[in-house]
């Protein structure tokens, strides 16, 4: 992994590897910078300066996560799980992005429990089905893939079946140990290396929930469209603060987006028939000659247009320039009198500091109900274990 983000043009800086325990260790030393991060649940977060960084984090005591979970009953899950995402990238480069947002998107409904990945049957809705999902998520043949349940392919025109998988897969080197909640955040956090951004020790001990909430996916998910007031209700809601906003909208630095989730902004603002006022001129013309008024709405665009498949702060400056994508990325800082304009402002300046955020950020949000109790660890992602034909395999066409 390493020589594969030096042969991409990351520059090396000292990285070490922080791990929650109640005394601070280092790690081995790696490309890039990363964060050494401390639970002591007795204490506030700490910002100290020294040879590194350290942020120290309290980890709710009630979630029973821990860093070294399947230490030893998967020691390999980092590895696998890094393994297969850097193969997929090789050919789909915005697949890092894709399964960052599984992650955003699974913790925010029901907390993280894995429920995003289940596909809809006589017993589940599924919230794939939500408005914020359908059409939209995708990476979800990624996660069977680090899974790795035996793949049933299933050739097009009646050309019969044959069985698929084998490799370095979960199922293959721990059976029945990793769960799929898991793997959503250990999936997240490498696809974030993978692309130059910050590592951080996943907090792992997660359970697969039984069921989903598509009626909650429709309502917890902010989106796209919404203004600032609408963003800060929804990440309350979740237990999340203003820093937790920005730094993980900073997700945004890399990836793609269809044309009908920021069309609104070029032709037809809030309904006034106008573009959207904070809109960069230049910035607007050329959205407009990717995605024309009443063309293809299934057309894609870089979120950053600047450095498209890297995470680094780049976004923000973005901002700065009013070349946010979204209405909900340009509105952290162009919402007059915000708090979130200052945070902007620090990021676009100050790499580090974002990467710091960003990961105190990601373990935040992994906290957010996770399932713990109760619950299973799935053999295929996409069903229960007790539903009908959970052990047969998946279809994939071809």
């Amino acid at each position: 992994v390493a020589s594969s983000r030096h042969d991409a043009g990351v520059n090396s800086k000292k990285m070490y590897k922080y791990q929650p325990s109640s005394q601070i260790r280092t790690f081995s030393l790696h490309q890039r910078t990363q964060v050494v991060i401390v639970e002591m649940s007795c204490l506030p977060f700490i910002l100290i300066t020294t040879i590194c960084f350290l942020l120290v984090v309290g980890v709710p005591s009630e979630a029973h996560l821990s860093a070294t979970f399947y230490n030893e009953s998967c020691p390999n899950i980092s590895i696998i799980v890094r393994s297969v995402i850097e193969k997929a990238m090789v050919n789909d480069p915005r697949i890092g992005a894709s399964l960052i947002r599984l992650h955003f998107h699974d913790c925010f409904v029901n907390g993280c429990d894995g429920s995003i990945l289940l596909d809809s049957s006589s017993t589940i809705e599924s919230e794939k089905e939500a408005a914020p999902n359908i059409n939209s998520a995708r990476g979800f043949d990624v996660v069977d893939n680090i899974k790795g349940e035996e793949k049933k392919t299933r050739r097009g025109g009646g050309g019969g079946e044959r069985w698929g998988g084998g490799g370095d897969k979960l199922e293959n080197a721990c059976p029945l140990t990793v769960s799929c909640s898991d793997i959503l955040a250990l999936a997240a956090e490498a696809s974030v290396f993978l692309a130059g951004g910050p590592s951080w020790t996943v907090l792992l001990g997660r359970k697969d929930s039984l069921i989903a909430n598509k009626t909650g996916a429709n309502a917890a998910l902010p989106g796209p469209r919404s203004d600032l007031a609408f963003l800060k209700l929804k990440f309350a809601e979740a237990g999340l603060g203003t820093n937790d906003l920005v730094a993980l909208s900073g997700a945004h630095t890399f990836g793609r987006a269809q044309c009908k989730f920021f069309t609104s902004r070029l032709y037809n603002f809030t309904g006034t028939g106008q573009p959207d006022p904070t809109m960069n001129p230049t910035y607007l013309e050329e959205l407009k000659a990717i995605c024309p008024q009443g063309g293809n709405q299934t057309v894609l665009t870089s979120l950053d247009p600047t450095t498209p498949d890297a995470f680094d702060q780049n976004y923000y400056s973005n901002l700065l320039a009013n070349k946010g994508l979204f209405r909900s990325d340009q509105v952290l800082f162009s919402t007059e009198e915000a708090d979130t304009i200052e945070i902007v402002n620090t990021f676009s300046k100050d790499e580090r500091a974002f990467f710091e955020a960003f990961a105190r950020s990601m373990i935040n949000m992994g906290n957010i109900k996770p399932l713990t109790g109760g619950g299973e660890v799935r053999v295929n992602c996409r069903k229960p274990n007790g539903d009908a034909g959970s052990n047969e395999g998946l279809y994939t066409s071809i």
